[in-house]
């Protein structure tokens, strides 16, 4: 097995750094930010950052890099509050991927990869139209991380939108169904397949399968 120090890592030439760190964490959730200035220009790029804070209330948090340059995803947060999330399924990666581009302020990311807004129920952000799960988010709060200068974003879920079909009984959205794909580190796209669902863990009781007792 290879061994690499935390000396090898500083001496190592950026790019190659870079995608060993990115990718050595495991994969990552592949969502696109989507959010629409004060002045109405939209904008969506893609984040790998997105993750769970908490489901009473229902919030998630993402991280933005330094603010060193200008970051309209922020910016426009900052300006409105609201954004949405929505996940990248197999048909989008190549529009998605291309949201990472740096546009100028005001060019759509939208308009330049084929990615359609869709506003719904009236909420200020643009959702993708061609996702197929989408949230709806309003900023909380940010936490810088002092470390190396970026911030953690802290949102509550305000509307979550997807096809009925991938819901299972007790609440759980089965990915899978709606293609929604992973990042293997800064470019790598994968189509993850569900292995199998476990009941709760205790301690001192079997380990339960949702599908062997659904078949059994």
């Amino acid at each position: 097995m290879k061994h690499i120090s935390a000396n090898d890592i500083k001496e190592m030439e950026k790019i190659y750094r870079m995608n060993l760190i990115n990718s050595c964490t495991g994969y990552k959730s592949a969502n696109l930010i989507a959010t629409k200035s004060k002045s109405g220009n939209p904008n969506v790029a893609v984040f790998s950052s997105v993750t769970h804070i908490g489901s009473e209330p229902a919030m998630l948090g993402f991280v933005t890099r330094p603010l060193s340059v200008a970051r309209n995803t922020y910016n426009n947060i900052k300006e409105t509050s609201f954004f949405t999330v929505n996940h990248i399924h197999e048909k989008m990666i190549e529009k998605a991927h291309q949201t990472a581009a740096k546009y100028e302020e005001d060019v759509s990311e939208f308009h330049q990869t084929g990615l359609e807004e869709e506003y719904l129920d009236g909420f200020y952000a643009p959702y993708v139209k061609q996702s197929e799960i989408k949230l709806g988010c309003k900023y909380l709060n940010e936490y810088k991380i002092k470390e190396n200068d970026t911030l953690l974003i802290v949102a509550s879920i305000e509307h979550i939108y997807f096809d009925e079909g991938i819901q299972m009984p007790d609440g759980w959205l089965r990915l899978d169904d709606a293609g929604t794909v992973a990042v293997n580190g800064l470019d790598g796209y994968s189509l993850p397949a569900l292995l199998d669902r476990f009941h709760y863990a205790r301690p001192g009781q079997e380990v339960k399968s949702f599908f062997s007792k659904e078949t059994s």
